[in-house]
């Protein structure tokens, strides 16, 4: 597969992209030269590889959930500008 003039006109005019005939052109040899090399892995023996999703081992570092002391309602209130009880007091939004 190779990646003609045409294909990279159209690309950039889907991206909004104006390009110079060089840039054009220069695209068009860079796109190709990257195909070729995707060629030259797919030519590779694979088959006793096994597939990964991620080449390192990833973990999750999530700490687990415990239950901990919270703070008192009226001390989390106590610098709102606008209170009510124990809650936030904010405009009505509609």
């Amino acid at each position: 597969m190779s990646i003609s003039k045409k294909d990279v006109e159209h690309v950039a005019l889907l991206a909004r992209l104006a390009l110079t005939e060089e840039e054009k052109v220069l695209y068009t040899e860079e796109l190709n030269a990257v195909l070729g090399f995707m060629d030259t892995l797919n030519q590779l023996d694979t088959s006793e590889i096994e597939p990964t999703t991620h080449v390192l081992d990833i973990k999750n570092v999530f700490r687990d959930d415990e239950v901990a002391p919270s703070m008192d309602p009226s001390q989390v209130v106590i610098n709102a500008p606008a209170k009510k009880g124990n809650q936030f007091r904010v405009p009505k939004i509609m």
